[in-house]
């Protein structure tokens, strides 16, 4: 059984910065794709950013509203992956919740989610 575990959220100044950890354990075979999605009350559940693995290279996207402001990051040999925000806005306010899909078999996983709140 995967366990995933996200790290990281906490209350913050608009403008302010936070970042988020998730680590992926239990794995029997390789992740192919971690990332972040969040869920804002009375919202759907939405991706912030995922990065999959490209062998060297991984490649990440963005949904528009954090484009410039969020950095996904990936330690392959850790499964690991890290969410730096900057220039937090209250819109940011949510449950983060980290998600990984596994190579090969596809299955999902999701963290249990770490609350960010950015005040005005």
């Amino acid at each position: 059984q995967v366990q995933v575990v996200e790290s990281g959220g906490g209350l913050v100044q608009a403008g302010g910065s936070l970042r988020l950890a998730c680590a992926a354990s239990g794995s029997k075979f390789s992740i192919n794709v971690m990332g972040w999605y969040r869920q804002a009350p009375g919202k759907q559940r939405e991706l912030v950013a995922r990065i999959s693995s490209g062998g060297r290279t991984n490649y990440a996207n963005y949904a528009d509203s954090v484009k410039g402001r969020f950095t996904i990051s990936r330690d392959n040999a850790k499964n690991t992956v890290a969410l730096q925000m900057n220039s937090l806005k209250p819109e940011d306010t949510a449950v983060y919740y980290c998600n990984v899909v596994l190579l090969g078999s596809q299955d999902i996983y999701w963290g249990q989610g770490t609350q960010v709140t950015v005040s005005s």
